[in-house]
């Protein structure tokens, strides 16, 4: 599974996965939510009207599967 440090430090490819999979994220809010996984999470809930732990097993998730693509990928 990758972890939230290996997501940030390709931010623009990750971002850019995680707009598809989270449409109402905006692009000026990223500076300030993106370095800081809890604050991200309580960010994705109030834009996507989720509770916090509804948040946090997005972002499980959205990780694991970007494990699985970067994986992949490398096959």
């Amino acid at each position: 599974m990758l972890n939230w440090t290996d997501l940030t430090q390709d931010w623009s490819a990750s971002y850019a996965r995680a707009k598809r999979r989270f449409p109402n994220l905006r692009d000026q809010d990223m500076a300030r939510v993106r370095t800081d996984r809890k604050r991200f999470e309580a960010y994705l809930a109030e834009r996507h009207h989720l509770t916090v732990n509804e948040a946090h097993e997005e972002v499980e998730d959205f990780l694991f599967t970007e494990g699985l693509n970067r994986e992949f990928a490398r096959r």
